[in-house]
């Protein structure tokens, strides 16, 4: 629902809707049917946290994306990222794994093979941030930075890791293809946060606890946008954590259908021909993939 500026700093409140990928249940907050996108960023999803079985697992099959990168940022757990590129890596607790799309690439998610013998929690956040219009055919492809190269800070009693872009005079080593935020924050209850960012359009997602911003309370699953240009700041109500993305607005409008990411239409076609014609590549090791689907 939509709230008027005298009454909260929010222009919009958007509680995420539960999709499955690969046999896990996630939040999907973007793109949502009253806002397709927050700055750069057209997709966030909370994935978790859940325990897997004995044997079982996240298991995402091969599957392509065009216009777009990929960041993956996980609180607990591990998945395994290979793709079209060659590249087979571990992500765990703490690390980001970057990964650009741009002109055309296919990649799987799956848990180690290794965890499968124990009972496994698997929880994080994984967001797509379209590509400006200039660099929607760029090259494929991929980063990884481990937990001890994000670095952290704070601001009076929060926990800070600055996971992409800036917080202050600290500067992530992620490098990306426009101007954005992302903040990881841990709060104690009563603790304020503040972050002036004019430029930015900014959310704020409650991973757990609860945080009030303005009138208005945010719960595990809800993201809270913004209004634009103004300063954002908020108080958690209990012990919370939180993810504040965000970024310069691109100034073009994107298409989004299915993992396909563009500016043009005429493109996102392509690309589904491509995938019918499985001309993305290969996925090393992979002998299965996430057929297109029919809508």
């Amino acid at each position: 629902m939509s709230i008027s500026r005298e009454l909260s700093p929010l222009e919009l409140l958007i509680e995420a809707k539960t999709s499955d990928i690969g046999g896990l249940q996630v939040r999907r907050s973007l793109p949502n049917v009253n806002r397709r996108m927050v700055g750069p960023f057209i997709f966030f999803d909370h994935m978790g946290p859940v325990d897997f079985e004995i044997g079982n697992g996240l298991d995402v099959r091969p599957h392509p994306h065009i216009g777009l990168s990929t960041l993956t940022y996980l609180f607990e757990g591990e998945i395994v990222h290979r793709d079209t590129l060659g590249v087979e890596q571990k992500i765990q607790s703490g690390a980001v794994n970057w990964m650009t799309a741009g002109s055309g690439v296919a990649h799987s998610e799956r848990s180690p093979q290794d965890s499968r013998s124990v009972v496994q929690r698997l929880h994080g956040i994984q967001t797509w941030i379209a590509l400006p219009k200039e660099q929607e055919e760029v090259a494929p492809s991929f980063f990884h930075h481990g937990e001890k190269e994000i670095p952290e800070t704070s601001q009076g009693g929060t926990a800070v890791r600055v996971v992409a872009g800036d917080f202050g005079d600290i500067t992530s080593p992620v490098e990306t293809s426009s101007e954005l935020t992302y903040l990881d924050l841990r709060m104690p209850r009563g603790e304020f946060f503040q972050l002036e960012k004019p430029s930015h359009e900014l959310a704020l997602y409650c991973v757990n606890g609860r945080i009030a911003v303005g009138d208005q309370v945010l719960r595990e699953g809800a993201l809270g946008v913004f209004h634009a240009g103004e300063t954002v700041r908020f108080r958690a109500e209990e012990a919370s954590r939180a993810i504040l993305v965000g970024g310069l607005p691109l100034g073009e409008r994107k298409h989004i259908w299915w993992n396909f990411v563009s500016s043009s239409k005429e493109r996102i076609e392509r690309a589904k021909e491509d995938w019918r014609e499985q001309n993305f590549g290969r996925v090393r090791g992979e002998h299965e993939h996430i057929p297109l689907p029919e809508r």
